[in-house]
């Protein structure tokens, strides 16, 4: 994969699907505070956004895995031809489609940014660390910065000219942000000198953009330990007035995957004449105003890794449909039959279907996420039970999108190669690198294992449980419309049983918090996320199905779109039928109790 070849590709059809036909983002078009969008602009945008990826970044993706990055005297330098295809990302304003338009945006629904961002990600995830980061940090100090600090900063970084990151890890913390050990100390008017080192920075040093803008959590001292002491500041590579600031690329990471990604340890105020500016002018609240980037990060994951995940499956699909191997099952006995493409054999048609049954549900549980968001906004002061409805189901479902994309995603890549067969395990194709890409979403912005206590611990909680009564019944009122469906019922039978299952492991789980067994919560968390999350999938999938029947029944054999509505049905029933099963023998592990990781002795794991 040296040669530019873009590999990616996306079924418009199914975007098409999931915006106008089953979530009905039209519904909010036309209004603010999307008054300036329509379909047919919607539309358009899915169709350029997809011509930038496949074009301009699609054929920089084995090019940049290729030659990784290299730190020269101090600078990371990325792959030179990064450079054009950041100018293009930001002139033809891909990166701003949902910013508010005072800050240089174009206003457009969160869902439709979503969908680019799949497109773009899935073309090249390695480049888009660097502008998602970038993004993340603006709209971080869109929301807590001073008036100052936003034109200062937010506004040109929406625009590319400076970018941004995360700087949370140190290197004897890892995810224990709270023992950080990262010093500000006030030089005046809001400015500290900060002096520190964090690690696993991504995207923490290029010759992208002009200046980069690192938002750093430190402690100013006297604050109390913990969490609650930290408080967040912006610490740019470069002053205002160009001169370096103090902050040193210490290294960078060669990794498994995300090889054009530089991802770099970075020393602060070793000269000890770095500036950093307090955000908001506020001490202390560095955590609160961090969630603002890491809740807008751990769904950029999500999409991140449904975005390698669909790769994966259309290029899977592809090698199936053009690859000849062994005759039909059939002509089994015959040893002068034809050979016949691989998507001929029972097994690969298995592992498609697995992979786009994937796939297509996770995809409906991101939309399904940001129209939460997106009629959230549009509620705002004109219906407030409905907004905090809407935000309440935005918050419950951040973890399953963060969690279940990503784990799913290598496991997705994984089947991906083991249709090719051994063509799949080499660089001439594009799986392999999707392998290695996608192994890091479920580790950073939150270890899957912290989403999965993020959803125990707190979320199920949250509004006194309403949240999570209220995505109960959304469910139930599928199983309640259609459990007699004379296609889908049987599966409807099987979400509803998954249903049951999960809810009664929620009773199991706050049973264990109520009883003192409090040990066994984070051992069965993990667990518990995969049940909701594919509750939540198979629910959305038959919610397609039932769209995708209803429309299907009024078409000929011979149109386009009744091979498509056929494929909605069969990837729902796979999945009800393979997968949600599943979640009840789940519970039954779950219910178990099972603490033999607890009971083992240390000594006992290996006598080495």
């Amino acid at each position: 994969m040296s040669q530019a070849q873009n590999w990616y590709k996306a079924d418009l059809r199914e975007f098409r699907f999931l915006l106008f036909e089953q979530f009905h983002l039209e519904e909010l078009l036309g209004k603010e505070p999307f008054a300036d969008w329509g379909p047919d602009e919607v539309k358009m945008v899915l169709d350029e956004c997809y011509r930038y990826a496949t074009e301009v970044v699609g054929p920089l993706n084995g090019l940049g895995d290729a030659a990784g990055c290299r730190l020269e005297d101090g600078q990371v330098k990325t792959l030179e031809e990064f450079k054009g295809a950041w100018n293009a990302l930001y002139e033809q304003g891909w990166r701003v489609l949902a910013v508010p338009e005072e800050l240089g945006g174009q206003g457009a629904p969160t869902t439709l940014q979503a969908i680019a961002e799949e497109m773009m990600s899935g073309a090249n995830p390695a480049f888009m660390m660097y502008p998602g980061l970038t993004n993340g940090a603006a709209d971080l100090i869109g929301h807590h910065g001073t008036p100052e600090q936003i034109a200062t900063w937010a506004k040109p970084m929406f625009a590319g000219k400076i970018a941004g990151t995360m700087c949370l890890s140190e290197p004897h913390a890892g995810s224990d942000v709270g023992s950080a050990k990262t010093s500000a100390t006030p030089v005046g008017d809001d400015v500290y000198s900060i002096k520190g080192t964090k690690c696993w920075i991504s995207a923490g040093d290029h010759e992208l953009a002009d200046n980069v803008a690192h938002l750093v959590l430190a402690r100013i001292e006297g604050a109390e330990p913990g969490t609650k002491g930290l408080s967040l500041f912006i610490v740019p590579k470069k002053r205002l007035d160009g001169t370096p600031n103090d902050v040193t690329v210490a290294g960078i990471e060669h990794k498994m995957g995300l090889n054009a990604s530089a991802t770099c340890t970075l020393v602060f105020g070793d000269n000890d004449a770095c500036h950093g500016y307090l955000v908001g002018g506020i001490a202390h609240q560095g955590m609160r105003q961090m969630f603002t980037m890491m809740n807008y990060a751990r769904i950029g994951v999500g999409i991140q890794g449904l975005a390698v995940a669909g790769a994966a499956y259309l290029n899977a699909l592809d090698y199936a449909k053009e690859r000849k191997q062994g005759s039909s099952v059939d002509d089994w006995k015959d040893p002068n039959a034809p050979r016949v493409a691989i998507i001929q054999h029972p097994d690969v048609r298995r592992m498609l279907l697995d992979m786009k049954s994937r796939v297509e549900g996770i995809r409906a549980l991101v939309v399904k996420l940001t129209m939460h968001q997106d009629r959230a906004t549009a509620l705002a002061g004109q219906n407030d039970e409905s907004a905090a409805y809407h935000k309440g189901q935005v918050e419950l479902l951040t973890p399953l999108v963060k969690a279940y994309a990503s784990d799913q995603a290598y496991r997705v890549a994984e089947t991906a190669i083991q249709v090719h067969g051994g063509s799949g395990y080499v660089r001439d194709f594009p799986v392999e690198q999707a392998a290695r890409d996608s192994k890091v979403f479920s580790i950073y912005e939150g270890t899957n294992h912290i989403q999965a206590l993020d959803l125990v611990g707190r979320k199920l909680g949250q509004g006194g449980g309403k949240h999570a009564q209220d995505f109960f019944a959304d469910v139930a009122k599928l199983v309640g419309a259609h459990q007699a469906h004379p296609v889908l019922g049987k599966a409807v039978g099987q979400l509803a049983k998954a249903q049951e299952a999960v809810g009664g492991s929620a009773f199991q789980l706050l049973g264990w918090f109520k009883g003192g067994e409090m040990h066994k919560v984070p051992l069965n968390a993990n667990l518990f996320l995969q049940m909701m999350s594919e509750l939540a999938v198979g629910w959305l999938l038959l919610e397609g199905a039932v769209i995708a029947h209803e429309a299907q029944a009024k078409l000929d054999a011979g149109h386009p779109d009744h091979a498509f509505y056929e494929g909605k049905k069969a990837a729902a029933l796979y999945y009800a039928n393979n997968v949600l099963p599943n979640v009840v023998g789940s519970a039954k592990v779950l219910q178990l109790g099972d603490q033999s990781p607890l009971d083992i002795p240390l000594e006992s794991f290996a006598t080495v």
